[in-house]
């Protein structure tokens, strides 16, 4: 017997199957539920159970539900499953459901080395197809024992030609092994998408400040050339961070934003840079930056993509010590198996 779910603000329902995951269930029938990486391991799907109970399966990462958080009634909907009828406590996200999600093959169109452990990925779809996407969401390679991997399309909507995505060599890990050492052009991969609810919301007139760190830079490219093509005036700023000056691996197309879009600003910043960078920008953790610059961030909305632990830290220091509201920070956790080593 199904279980009913309302949404605690809209009034909205859907069924939930004994057995089925509760945001599976929500994407299932056309509502949009926030979520990321969709393992346990970012957070984003995290919200109040009002009323009803639901089992949490496991594995998940304590930093994306602490048990203070349990016993708080607080869940992960991307691996909780419904015991009773539930009422939750979640933010609707508009646009999602209307996406066609599709599994489709592609071919190896490029491989490019933009630094010595970055490749630009590009794909070419079948002639017949048209992948539609929101700037920002992001696809998973389907692999033949049938792991999934995540990567944000870096390429925005409008563009016409390959998917392009950047892939950071993460050394003894099946997929980027692979990536790195035997793909070749011409390769077949199938590859499901969009996915993802990390996208620019271009109904707000606030002003953006979109925060980077690594291959996080991916998405962020590509709400920027989607800001920059719907022609929206909004002021941005990009705060891309890495530990050296190698990290910031497409620096120079960031430094020519900068010069050409009106009310666009680049600030990079190196947390560890060394002697042949020569290096005269900021240092420091990149989020650290932002509150440098922009101390009280109550007109703002926040853009965040990379590693867990600059998430993590940036949406708890901009909402909790300099006003950013929390439904105007928006966050894609670059999580992997390692993030779920820890498992509550």
């Amino acid at each position: 017997m199904a279980f009913n779910v309302t949404l605690r603000q809209s009034g909205r329902q859907f069924q939930v199957e004994p057995d089925e995951l509760v945001l599976t269930a929500a994407l299932r029938q056309g509502i949009g539920l926030p979520y990321g990486c969709k393992n346990g391991a970012c957070g984003s799907c995290k919200g109040a159970v009002v009323s009803g109970e639901i089992e949490q399966q496991a594995p998940h990462s304590s930093s994306a539900l602490s048990n203070d958080e349990k016993t708080r009634g607080m869940a992960l909907f991307c691996c909780a499953t419904a015991q009773t009828d539930l009422k939750i406590d979640v933010r609707e996200v508009a646009g999602v459901g209307d996406v066609q999600v599709k599994k489709l093959p592609c071919r190896v169109n490029a491989l490019e080395r933009k630094a010595d452990d970055v490749i630009e990925l590009k794909l070419q779809l079948p002639a017949n197809e048209r992948l539609q996407y929101l700037a920002g969401q992001y696809i998973e390679f389907i692999l033949k024992d049938g792991k999934r991997r995540s990567y944000s399309m870096a390429s925005p909507p409008h563009h016409e030609g390959p998917l392009e995505l950047h892939i950071r060599h993460m050394p003894g890990g099946t997929f980027t092994d692979h990536v790195f050492g035997a793909m070749k052009e011409r390769d077949i991969l199938r590859c499901e998408g969009p996915l993802g609810t990390f996208f620019l919301r271009d109904e707000s007139e606030k002003p953006i400040v979109l925060l980077a760190s690594g291959t996080g830079f991916a998405p962020i490219k590509a709400i920027i050339e989607h800001a920059v093509f719907k022609n929206l005036n909004r002021p941005m700023t990009l705060y891309w961070g890495g530990r050296r000056k190698k990290d910031l691996y497409m620096i120079e197309l960031a430094e020519q934003w900068a010069r050409e879009v009106p009310n666009f600003r680049f600030v990079p910043v190196l947390s560890e840079p060394d002697a042949a960078d020569a290096w005269t920008g900021r240092t420091g953790f990149v989020h650290r930056a932002v509150i440098e610059d922009l101390p009280d961030l109550s007109g703002y909305q926040v853009y965040a993509c990379g590693a867990p632990v600059m998430v993590e830290s940036a949406q708890r220091d901009f909402t909790q010590h300099h006003r950013l509201p929390e439904d105007e920070f928006y966050a894609d956790s670059f999580t992997s198996a390692a993030d779920l080593a820890h498992p509550v």
